[in-house]
């Protein structure tokens, strides 16, 4: 089987990037991501999958994993046509990146390495980040399972956030030793969101390389259905005073994916995705996907509260709530379903439906499939008079309106403005302090 360090870096290859790969969805992302390729792509096309952790140890815990996953569903085939697992295993190769996303220094080091390493990216999946909840109202969580279990285990509104989370000092001390003044970086704001901002603006040459119209380089944002309207404060876009700053990130989330391709936003978009002097033949495309509710290790719980966890998302699954995958590799399917899905396809959808977001959903038995996720302020599509869907709509949704629209598309503008803002301020004192990584 292909190691690490003799994996191959073929032009024609189909190169895929997922952050926080080493455990839960991301895990997850990995596993069934292999299992569709093998499946539906041609097999003269090879998969490089990229996995990005804070460590070498647990990168080289998450190659073992996938290629143990990739054996094991060879072997499955090999049953079926013998002689095939040769085959099909020297399709698939792994590579890892050390990643911190709330160092931006790290960050630009591993998009230095992957321009070094890699002559494109396909697809970047954006799925590593925090919780930053530290309990739960145990009281407010008995009386919503007895008033209303499907709501309540769907957007739960009993879980605790740590609040004014910053992220270790970006610059290093001067050269007395003494420490540099630098502003707070709200973790949860850099870990969630601001350092795949910056992952993605860096590596967006590789997404734009050997790419088309027929064929663009692809952004997937992992959100999540907990992306309230009121949770973020357009005062306090890292988040540093908020009671609710996971839910913020996944709001803003939502915000500038889904503004990404409006006229207004042209000149952030353009800048974020280095989309400047030389233009190439097909800018990079972002989508927005998530993952339902599944059991993952973003909220720490002991075994047997674990335990339990599952077993409230199976019973609310059987209930009726489409939202419920439950298991990682379920969730798992919108954000590979963007990834490999033609993009005649995902641009045939969109100019009949609009730019929306895309959910991991099954049935009552667990079948999963893809499905369209309403947003606070944008329905599932933007598009005025859209069919209102009766199942799975968040406590807080109302019918779009065209003055809620307009206050969307104002609201994403004004997140691209201040995201290109503080991306260019952090990149000059980095400059200034004399260890930013150059990138050209």
């Amino acid at each position: 089987m292909p190691t690490l360090q003799d994996a191959p870096t073929p032009d024609d290859g189909f190169y895929v990037l997922i952050t926080g790969a080493n455990s839960g969805l991301g895990l997850g992302i990995g596993c069934r991501l292999i299992d569709e390729f093998l499946h539906s792509r041609p097999q003269s096309q090879s998969l490089i999958l990229i996995v990005t952790t804070r460590d070498k140890r647990k990168g080289d815990a998450t190659v073992k994993q996938l290629r143990a996953h990739l054996h094991k569903a060879c072997q499955n085939l090999e049953t079926k046509l013998p002689g095939i697992r040769m085959l099909l295993e020297g399709r698939v190769f792994f590579r890892q990146e050390i990643l911190d996303l709330t160092n931006i220094l790290n960050v630009q080091r591993c998009a230095r390495s992957l321009k070094d390493n890699v002559p494109k990216l396909d697809v970047v999946i954006f799925n590593a980040g925090i919780g930053a909840w530290v309990g739960m109202d145990w009281l407010q969580i008995a009386w919503c399972i007895l008033t209303s279990p499907v709501t309540s285990l769907t957007w739960a509104p009993f879980k605790i956030s740590g609040v004014g989370w910053v992220t270790k000092p970006q610059l290093p001390p001067g050269k007395d030793g003494a420490k540099v003044e630098e502003p707070p970086l709200g973790d949860v704001f850099a870990a969630n969101f601001f350092g795949h901002y910056l992952l993605g603006h860096y590596t967006a040459p590789l997404l734009a390389r050997y790419h088309s119209s027929e064929n663009r380089g692809r952004i997937i944002w992992v959100g999540s259905l907990d992306a309230y309207e009121h949770s973020l404060d357009l005062n306090d876009f890292q988040y540093l005073t908020s009671e609710a700053p996971y839910e913020a990130s996944k709001r803003m989330t939502d915000l500038m994916c889904i503004t990404s391709t409006l006229p207004s936003t042209d000149p952030h978009t353009d800048a974020f995705l280095a989309y400047t002097e030389e233009k190439p033949a097909a800018k990079p495309r972002i989508y927005l996907a998530h993952p339902g509710i599944c059991g993952t290790s973003i909220f720490p719980l002991n075994f047997i509260l674990d335990a339990c966890m599952y077993a409230a998302f199976f019973i609310v699954r059987l209930l009726g709530s489409q939202w419920h995958p439950v298991t990682a590799y379920k969730g798992a399917t919108s954000m590979v379903w963007l990834a490999l899905a033609k993009q005649s396809t995902l641009d045939a959808m969109e100019e009949r439906e609009g730019v929306g977001k895309w959910g991991s959903a099954t049935d009552r038995w667990g079948e999963e499939r893809v499905e369209r996720t309403e947003i606070e302020g944008w329905g599932w599509g933007g598009v005025l008079g859209e069919r209102k869907k009766k199942y799975g709509r968040s406590p807080f949704a109302k019918d779009l309106t065209e003055q809620g629209k307009r206050e969307f598309e104002e609201t994403g503008k004004k997140c691209w403005e201040e995201m290109e803002k503080l991306r260019l301020e952090w990149e000059k004192r980095l400059e200034d302090a004399g260890v930013a990584v150059e990138m050209e």
